[in-house]
């Protein structure tokens, strides 16, 4: 099948429907008129949609965690902690790993070990084996909206049986769910499957209902350039509009410079905003979300408690719409369920602190954005020639070329060329652009902010900055000095 940005033909997507509920046992609880009766049923309060909106109108920066276990009861009381004694106003069903490969069969076996053991035996929780019914009984059991959080290339069933279960948000994407995640799939596959996912999600709209769709911003989390999250969220954004998803949430990944990242924010709506419009798309809600660091963490645990109020206190003042949390347990593997309400307590304080405060207006903040903004545009104007005036197909082209490139992905069908290195500031910069389709003098600004960090720190440079900088965090500071 050819790829194309346009919107899939209800023959091929009904066609394809059935394939989809016919690939695993669950599926065949999923109905489409029971499952909108049934979302039309849930109160307000409890919709994702509305809830960022009202968010946004008042520039409140919402908090959320990641959380998920493999049994329904645990994981509702995990999400009631968490709700209860952590404050969280958004809340997540992080999915098992054997969910997001599609490994139903183990994820099976893992639900019947940890019914075993008494504990979890999986890393989340695997939704789409338990099914719509008890789905629906997680969902119902809450007093905050419930989102879908996961990683999975292929999410078509796992959207199919969530959304029928009652969750309003749905995250991912066919780039930022496959690229920094999996080295196989290609990109071709995962964007049309998403587009599935997409078109699901928009014939849920056409019933009216709005299910919140959220792309992955922080792609590998490690050093990645604003202008490449930028760039992957806004692409993202506009393959689902062409679906008929009208509620959109882009991210970022806290990169530790307080101006970049300020201005990463600030550019990514102004930016997703222009460019669906440029497609014809001017009905779009569009919110963010920023993601506290996701690198590697200290761990000691008041360090790590660090770390996680300066991102609460980078998202308050960049007027994210939603702040996604970390806990003091990140360097040590999954947290106790105290760890995590303690992380969204800390988010908490900080944000409320800062409330009504922001650094939007300025002169460094501004400085970022100018730069951002061109690269983005840099990327944007080359994927679009690529395609032809085609988004699907000019992203699959870009990645052939490496006009798209995210750093440290696994993904064999990304270049790998791209490597960043923070300045002097700590802002994330390119010491080598690889087939960035940048400018001459947007990539002399960047030799240009290393070379001052040479200079100061007596040294050339090199990779070896590149190195020092993804373990800098975790050893107490931002740049990784020698």
């Amino acid at each position: 099948m050819k790829v194309s940005h346009e919107k899939i033909s209800d023959d091929l997507f009904y066609s394809t429907q059935k394939e989809v509920l016919a690939s695993w046992a669950t599926g065949k609880d999923v109905d489409f008129k029971d499952a909108v009766d049934y979302q039309k049923g849930i109160d307000i309060s409890k919709q994702f949609s509305h809830k960022l909106l009202e968010a946004k109108k008042i520039n409140k920066t919402l908090i959320q965690p990641r959380a998920g276990v493999a049994l329904p009861n645990e994981h509702i009381e995990l999400l009631k902690y968490l709700e209860d004694e952590g404050g969280a106003d958004l809340l997540p069903t992080t999915i098992d790993a054997y969910t997001r490969l599609n490994r139903y069969e183990e994820a099976d076996k893992g639900i019947r070990e940890s019914m075993k053991a008494g504990r979890s035996m999986l890393n989340g929780f695997p939704a789409l084996n338990h099914g719509v019914g008890i789905c629906r009984q997680v969902t119902s059991s809450l007093k905050s909206p419930v989102q879908v959080r996961h990683g999975t290339p292929d999410a078509r069933l796992l959207a199919e049986i969530t959304i029928a279960g009652g969750f309003t948000s749905f995250e991912g994407g066919g780039i930022s769910y496959n690229v920094p995640y999996s080295k196989i799939h290609p990109i071709e596959r995962t964007i049309l499957d998403w587009q599935y996912v997409d078109r699901l999600i928009g014939k849920y709209e056409e019933a009216g209902i709005s299910i919140n769709r959220e792309p992955f911003g922080p792609l590998t989390g490690t050093l990645v350039a604003p202008s490449i999250s930028n760039s992957v969220a806004i692409i993202e954004a506009i393959l689902a509009a062409y679906q008929g998803v009208k509620n959109i949430t882009v991210g970022y990944g806290q990169c530790g410079n307080l101006s970049q990242d300020v201005a990463a924010i600030k550019s990514l709506v102004k930016q997703t905003e222009y460019y669906l419009a440029k497609h014809g798309f001017t009905d779009i809600s569009v919110t963010t979300v920023f993601h506290q660091w996701m690198g590697g963490f200290p761990a000691d645990e008041n360090k790590a408690f660090g770390v996680i109020s300066w991102g609460a206190a980078t998202a308050a003042l960049a007027c994210a719409t939603k702040v996604i949390v970390k806990t003091p347990h990140e360097a040590m593997g999954i947290p106790t369920k105290e760890a995590n309400a303690n992380g969204l307590k800390a988010t908490k304080q900080v944000v409320s602190m800062l409330y009504e405060q922001n650094l939007l207006s300025s002169t460094l903040v501004d400085n970022e954005c100018e730069i951002l903004e061109k690269e983005v545009v840099c990327i944007m104007d080359k994927v679009e020639e690529l395609g032809e005036g085609d988004i699907a197909l000019g992203s699959i082209r870009a990645f052939e070329a490496g006009v798209i490139d995210v750093p440290f992905a696994p993904s064999k069908y990304n270049m790998g060329k791209v490597l960043p290195a923070r300045d002097n500031n700590g802002a994330i910069r390119f010491f080598n652009c690889g087939n960035l389709p940048f400018t001459k003098d947007i990539k002399d600004f960047h030799m240009s902010r290393l070379t001052e960090r040479g200079e100061f720190e007596k040294r050339e440079v090199s990779f070896q900055m590149v190195i020092d900088d993804v373990y800098a965090i975790g050893k107490g500071r931002l740049v990784g000095r020698p």
